[in-house]
């Protein structure tokens, strides 16, 4: 029976390498999951403390029952504290020091003390809170991507709950003193159950890291990369088959003799000019339900539940903002300015593209008009006529 116990422990000990060796190809892809790196090292210091164990298997001592269960605690620890970095980020290693700390603290004097039965059942339902609450971490995270979550969540409270019917055992018995490693059925159960776990962590790993690839792909094409804001694409994704009613406004920005700024001072600080713009775009806009760069130069704004005049006030704010930056090139200040033109839906509704080529053709009659300024789209048969052209 021990020979069996120890070749599971054994398979265990490969699952949880095979395990680590897949979490840190993933994370090596795509070093930005930093809490793969986390759970690698956490799996360095379990593997460990499944060979200490083993080896207190084929010969117990005190020294061996305290060498796997110090190890072991310091790995469930920082699987813990991963999924906390993982839901919320920030540094894992103050939270895992902490906890192993508290569980030594517990339970190393009572092994010393020759109670190694009761400290293993402090080992077994310390894992088990980890391993729970790390399945409650990443259950509360699964929004990002559901599916390979929620299952990682349901085979880390199922190897927790594995953990507590070995301590459940050693209670029921009385097993206080044990001067060997315990051997019952719940032992044998959690070893299969860890086993299985560890496998099926180790695919939904894969999978949710191939969610979060996606995911930064679908971002990045619905991003404009200098500003961050969206680009026309996504603008066009979100808004392109709506009507407009009247109290939605669309404004779009250029930035005023924008080439002459890239001419005389370089494309650096071209870029540096449109991400000081994209900021005053997007600050103190209360609920926006866009902002996005067209390109180039070109901004746009859209903004619900506003009356043109409101509209036009956002779009001055904006303007006036923007003109009142200096912005240091070294011992020079630059000055820039910014058009606008702005342009509402109807009541009846017209399509996104309309509002936005009325407010466009705004845009370049402020331009005409000598730059710096906001002015609004003509009246209603202006959109009526844009919208015919667009229907045919």
């Amino acid at each position: 029976m021990l020979l069996d116990y120890h070749s599971l422990l054994l398979a265990l000990g490969v699952s949880a390498a095979c395990l680590m060796v897949t979490l840190f190809g993933t994370w090596f892809s795509r070093r930005t999951d930093s809490f793969l790196l986390t759970l690698v090292i956490s799996l360095v210091f379990i593997i460990a403390g499944i060979v200490a164990y083993g080896s207190y298997t084929l010969e117990a001592g005190l020294i061996r029952a305290a060498l796997a269960y110090s190890l072991l605690m310091a790995g469930f620890s920082v699987i813990y504290a991963a999924s906390v970095q993982f839901r919320k980020g920030g540094a894992p290693w103050k939270r895992s020091v902490s906890i192993t700390f508290l569980n030594l603290a517990i339970g190393l004097p009572l092994i010393s003390a020759g109670l190694d039965g009761l400290g293993f059942i402090v080992m077994n339902l310390a894992t088990a809170v980890l391993l729970l609450g790390t399945g409650i971490q990443y259950w509360l995270a699964r929004r990002e991507a559901v599916v390979p979550l929620s299952g990682m969540a349901i085979l880390y409270l199922m190897s927790g709950l594995s953990f507590v019917l070995c301590a459940a055992v050693l209670i029921h018995d009385g097993e206080m003193v044990l001067g060997q490693a315990p051997d019952n059925w719940a032992e044998n159960l959690n070893i299969g159950v860890c086993i299985a776990g560890m496998t099926g962590i180790g695919a939904l790993s894969l999978a949710l890291h191939q969610w979060r690839l996606a995911a930064h792909h679908r971002n990045e094409a619905m991003t404009d990369s200098l500003t961050g804001l969206l680009n026309r694409r996504a603008l066009f994704d979100r808004n392109g088959s709506r009507r407009l009613g009247a109290s939605t406004a669309v404004i779009v920005f250029d930035i005023d003799r924008f080439k002459a700024i890239n001419d005389q001072f370089g494309h650096a600080v071209g870029d540096m000019v449109l991400k000081i713009f994209a900021e005053d775009l997007a600050a103190d806009l209360t609920v926006p339900h866009a902002v996005a760069r067209l390109g180039g130069e070109e901004f746009a704004l859209m903004l619900e539940n506003v009356m043109p005049g409101r509209a036009e006030r956002v779009a001055n704010d904006v303007r006036a903002r923007f003109a009142a930056r200096e912005i240091l090139i070294g011992d020079e200040v630059l000055r820039c300015t910014v058009s606008a033109g702005v342009a509402l839906g109807t009541a009846e509704g017209y399509l996104f593209e309309v509002v936005l080529n009325l407010a466009d053709t705004a845009l370049y009659e402020a331009k005409r008009a000598g730059r710096n300024r906001v002015e609004l789209a003509g009246h209603l048969r202006s959109i009526a006529a844009v919208d015919s052209r667009t229907s045919a």
